[in-house]
């Protein structure tokens, strides 16, 4: 099992550059889970995106419909464990409930987030490059 965090559905839903390494890296995976907050995650970055004109509401609407239809398991996350985390490493919450994820449901993370790989490494975790 692994745990991909927002940027990976998003990367994969937008025809990033990555795409076609994360699709390589996921295929044949048992289980891809993520916490049960990433589709406010992606609307949330979707917005933004709107916001600063990278996406029209077509598009992230779009966007959005393609990620919903991404095989995922969503989680649930122990919030205080996942505060610790974000204290601890000077990161979000938002961040910590994927780190949380990955610690608590196999040890494995998939993340285009470069902070959230060093955190990872820190906690021991198990980072898969796309």
């Amino acid at each position: 099992m692994i745990t991909a965090d927002t940027n990976i559905f998003l990367a994969a839903a937008l025809d990033e550059p990555e795409k076609l390494d994360i699709v390589r890296l996921t295929a044949g995976v048992g289980v891809i889970c993520a916490p049960e907050i990433l589709p406010y995650e992606i609307g949330n970055a979707l917005s933004a995106m709107c916001r600063r004109r990278k996406l029209t509401e077509d598009e992230a609407i779009s966007a959005l419909h393609i990620t919903l239809r991404i095989p995922v398991r969503l989680m649930p996350v122990d919030v205080e464990r996942a505060l610790r985390l974000a204290t601890d490493f000077g990161i979000y919450a938002y961040d910590a409930y994927f780190l949380e994820c990955a610690r608590s449901h196999g040890g494995n993370l998939v993340t285009l987030d470069q902070q959230m790989k060093r955190v990872a490494i820190q906690l021991g975790l198990r980072v898969l490059e796309p």
